[in-house]
This record gives structure tokens, C-alpha cells and sequence, in this order.
């Protein structure tokens, strides 16, 4: 399937240079589009790659539309923003095609006592549903997925194959849980007595907000006490790990592998690129932005972006170089002034 052009840049805006009734039908990268795709120009440095492109048309700024060039003779949708353009426009292509899984309950799933689930939810083979669970509207749950005693699982979310989805926790509208995903597993919590570990009970939830994406085998831990927290619009990648009582601020993004541990406070918008680490008991403000591999051993109460890598050492020497890192700027400051010094006392000596 497909559709035309103009109907694209009616739908999502965009200045169109070509014709309108142009018959597209998917997106493809610069160097495989053909004569029925759009492509898409969001790296300047592809310019030379983009003008040699067979594509119907390309999604690109206004900036890169001017330098284009001649050589290329296909049709321009001119956007502010080309990579957020192509995503949505991915969208639309993607649900032309796409298979909506039929309502109903399959004859081999399990549904406990009390739970609702809506008439327009999709529920596959095998799946367990706990005593007074709450299926969604139009809720897509994969086979094998676990679905815990009243947890609440929101309108038009999707849980993939083999989704663990613990007792009481919650999750709100238009989420997406990838297959081996485990939310509201106990969290980390252990008093020591004498050398022997006591188990605290994890006795919170997690709530979960509207539009969600849980990427594959990450697990959520359910609070101590209190609800580990994830607001809206947050994007985790596979295999992270949030700790109990966490709380991630709406539309933050994390990359695979990031470890939060237990009772980190983290803004809105921030980003942490893959295998980040966050510590425990942490507040990070909204707008962080933090490299990949980096260590946040304290509490960051700016906006910006955060980058430490550091060799492995003893923890010892570790901090006895960190302290004069530290200190090399005014190190450094102090070391130009008595050169200044040492200079103007030259200058002043007899002849």
C-alpha cells in the first residue's frame, strides 16, 4: 500500500517543491531509495550521498534544500525538523501495513478471578492474567506474557512475547513492553545482621505512565515502600536496570545497558547514553545529559552534559588522582601567575 505525496505533507505539514499526486509507498535510506520511496536528509555531511539518491522525494531542511544542487531531480519536502518528519511519516507507513491482532481471549490463556479485560484487547496464547487485573481498551498482550494480580495494564499498550508484569503495578496508555521484559520484580533490599543479609520486603509498585517504551529483558524494580516511578514519554532501551524506588522523569531516554540503582531522582529530559551508571540515593535535575559509560557518583544540579571516564584503579589511588584532577584548573592558574611574576622580576633586574 501506499499513498501520494501531497496527502504525506497534508497529514504532517512541510513545504512540498514536486508534485503532489507523486504515488509513494514506504522510506528507504539514501542509498537504496527508488522511484516509489521517500528518503530523508538530517546529516548535512550525507548532502553529496542525498543528491545522488534515486528517491521519489527527500525530507530535509530548508538549509539543505538550498545547497542541494540540480543533480538531483526528485521532489523536496522542506521541515524544520527532517528526523522527526521521517519518524512520523515511518509511522504512517508502518500502520499501512501493519496486522492488528483480532479481540478476544485465546482458548489458552488463563484468566483470574475479578480481572477485567476490555472487549477490544487482544489476548494471545497461554497468557496469564492475575485475579483482578485490568486490561485496556484495544490492548495487545503477546503470547506468554504474565500479567500479575490487580495489575492495571493501560488502553493501547502492547506487551510482546514473554512479558513479566508483577502484581499491582501499573502501566498507562499507549505503552510498548519488548518480549523478555520484567517489571515489578522485588528490589535490591537487604539489612545485614552478623554477616547474614535480612530481607526487606518490597512491598511498593511501579507506575508506569502514558506512552512508554520498555525496551527488551530491562527489568523495573518495585519500591521498598513507596511506587518506583517512570512518567511519561520515558524511553528505555534493552536490558537496563532501575532500581526500587526510583523515579525517571517524563521523556527521559536511556540507551541499553544503563544501571540505575536504588532511590535515584532523575529529571525530565534528560538522556544517558548506553552502559551509564547511575548511583543510589542520586538527584539528577531535568536536561542532564549524560555520555555513554559514564560514572554519576553525585548529584548533578545543572542542565548540561556530563561525560567521566577514568582508568581502573584501587579505589585509593583512584581518589587521590580524582582529587588532583580536580584541582588541576586552579593548579594551572596558579602555575601562570608566578610565571607572570617570574617574568616581570627578569624584566626588572639591572642590566
Amino acid at each position: 500500500m501506499g499513498t501520494r505525496l501531497g496527502e504525506l505533507v497534508e497529514r504532517f505539514g512541510g513545504q512540498l517543491l514536486g508534485d503532489p499526486n507523486l504515488p509513494v509507498s514506504g522510506i528507504a535510506p539514501l542509498s537504496e531509495a527508488g522511484a516509489a520511496h521517500i528518503s530523508f536528509l538530517s546529516n548535512s555531511k550525507l548532502r553529496a550521498q542525498a543528491a545522488q539518491s534515486g528517491a521519489a522525494a527527500l525530507i530535509l531542511s530548508a538549509a539543505d534544500a538550498a545547497l542541494l544542487g540540480p543533480e538531483y531531480a526528485g521532489a523536496r519536502i522542506v521541515t524544520p525538523n527532517p528526523y522527526a518528519y521521517f519518524a512520523r511519516a515511518a509511522q504512517f507507513f508502518a500502520a499501512l501495513d501493519e496486522i492488528v491482532p483480532a479481540p478476544g481471549v485465546h482458548a489458552s490463556a488463563v484468566i483470574g478471578a475479578g480481572a477485567v479485560v476490555a472487549a477490544s484487547a487482544h489476548i494471545g496464547p497461554h497468557v496469564t492474567v492475575g485475579e483482578g487485573a485490568v486490561i485496556g481498551e484495544g490492548a495487545v498482550i503477546d503470547a506468554g506474557c504474565v500479567i500479575g494480580r490487580g495489575a492495571v495494564i493501560g488502553a493501547a499498550t502492547h506487551l510482546f512475547a514473554n512479558v513479566t508484569f508483577h502484581a499491582r503495578c501499573q502501566i498507562g496508555a499507549r505503552g510498548i513492553i519488548h518480549s523478555g521484559a520484567v517489571i515489578g520484580t522485588d528490589g535490591f533490599g537487604f539489612a545485614n545482621e552478623g554477616g547474614v543479609y535480612i530481607k526487606i520486603p518490597q512491598t511498593g509498585r511501579v507506575m508506569i505512565g502514558d506512552d512508554v517504551d520498555i525496551g527488551a529483558n530491562t527489568t523495573i524494580d518495585r519500591g521498598a515502600l513507596a511506587d518506583t516511578v517512570i512518567e511519561d514519554g520515558v524511553k528505555l532501551d534493552n536490558q537496563i536496570q532501575i532500581g526500587h524506588n526510583c523515579r525517571i522523569g517524563a521523556h527521559t531516554a536511556m540507551a541499553g545497558c544503563v544501571g540505575v540503582a536504588g532511590s535515584a531522582v532523575i529529571g525530565k529530559y534528560c538522556t544517558f547514553g548506553g552502559a551509564a551508571m547511575v548511583l543510589g540515593h542520586l538527584t539528577i535535575v531535568d536536561r542532564v545529559h549524560v555520555s555513554s559509560a559514564s560514572m554519576v557518583s553525585r548529584s548533578i544540579l545543572e542542565p548540561g552534559q556530563y561525560t567521566g571516564f577514568y582508568p581502573l584503579a584501587k579505589n585509593a589511588d583512584w581518589e587521590k588522582s580524582a582529587a588532583i584532577v580536580r584541582n588541576l584548573s586552579g593548579l594551572r592558574e596558579k602555575i601562570r601567575a608566578l610565571e607572570k611574576t617570574l617574568k616581570t622580576l627578569t624584566q626588572e633586574e639591572p642590566k
